[in-house]
């Protein structure tokens, strides 16, 4: 395994608050793996200081081998786009992608201008004066040209329509098989993202909770569900993950797929619903540290 990112135990503190929590993970180097979990979890944090751009406060973070902070070295092979990027107000966004062939060593200016054209830019246009979603495309076609060896997209489309980001994922997904790199991608939409991904990984509370393809995340866990006395009993034993009471006396568990044909069996006899959870769904699940469902409020 080639190692792009490794993290070991990092900690970080902002005054009384731990943002990150002794979070350990290694990233794959020419993978794109999907940076996933609830607003505040630290993804935000974990990939500031990856980028070099803040220091941990504890622990060890290494980015293709050197430490990332105030590293020349490592800032020459990372672009970091999110939607709080300072880019010159006295350029046009036509002379920024222009400036990006002298920091970039990859850089596809050829690309760069397609993009431009295709998304609707002007060669007047100025990036402090566009709508939320255009800047964040222009700022997603600067991280696409720039064809670094690790490229981070940080909440990439927000503000962007639906029919907008899914070219943008199709322009990454694109370039990436003919331009093969180290992509992270933190995102709240992973059921937009996830046919994108090789890997995920879960951040909850500062901590990595998950690490893996999203391929087995997809095959992680399983629902059940009908009368509450009858899944109780189905459960026995089980690693569950959520329960939600429904209407009626029936009730909805999410568990771990460690069934076998015995299980599936049984939920038929009982005449219990068996059925696959989306991995969006799973990562919902895992990060939800309340009990029960919004229904349990109007109770």
């Amino acid at each position: 395994m080639t190692t792009a990112v490794q993290c070991r135990e990092i900690t970080k503190t902002y005054k009384n608050k731990r943002a990150l929590n002794e979070l350990s993970c290694t990233i794959e180097k020419n993978k794109i793996t999907g940076i996933i979990g609830r607003n505040g979890a630290g993804k935000t944090t974990l990939l500031n200081m990856i980028a070099g751009h803040r220091r941990v406060t504890d622990g060890e973070i290494q980015v293709f081998g050197a430490n990332p902070f105030n590293s020349l070295t490592v800032s020459a092979n990372i672009v970091f786009i999110n939607d709080t990027m300072n880019l010159p107000n006295g350029l046009t966004c036509l002379e920024i992608l222009e400036e990006g062939q002298n920091f970039y060593r990859n850089w596809d200016h050829e690309l760069a201008g397609r993009l431009f054209e295709y998304f609707g830019f002007t060669r007047h246009d100025i990036h402090e004066r566009l709508s939320k979603g255009k800047r964040s495309m222009f700022n997603a076609i600067f991280g696409l040209a720039s064809r670094s060896p690790l490229t981070i997209f940080d909440e990439p489309t927000t503000g962007m329509d639906e029919a907008v980001r899914k070219d943008f994922y199709r322009a990454l997904l694109k370039d990436y098989i003919a331009h093969p790199r180290t992509v992270l991608l933190s995102s709240h939409h992973l059921s937009e993202i996830e046919d994108l991904l090789e890997d995920v990984l879960l951040i909850k509370n500062g901590r990595e909770h998950l690490h893996m393809p999203v391929s087995d995340l997809k095959e992680y866990a399983v629902s059940i569900q009908g009368s509450e006395r009858a899944v109780t009993n189905w459960l026995g034993g089980k690693n569950i993950i959520a329960r939600r009471s429904g209407p009626a006396g029936r009730l909805y568990a999410v568990v771990e797929n460690t069934i076998h044909d015995t299980h599936i069996k049984e939920a038929r006899e009982k005449q219990l619903d068996l059925s696959p959870v989306s991995a969006s769904d799973v990562c919902v699940y895992l990060t939800d540290e309340r009990k029960g469902g919004i229904d349990d409020v109007f109770e």
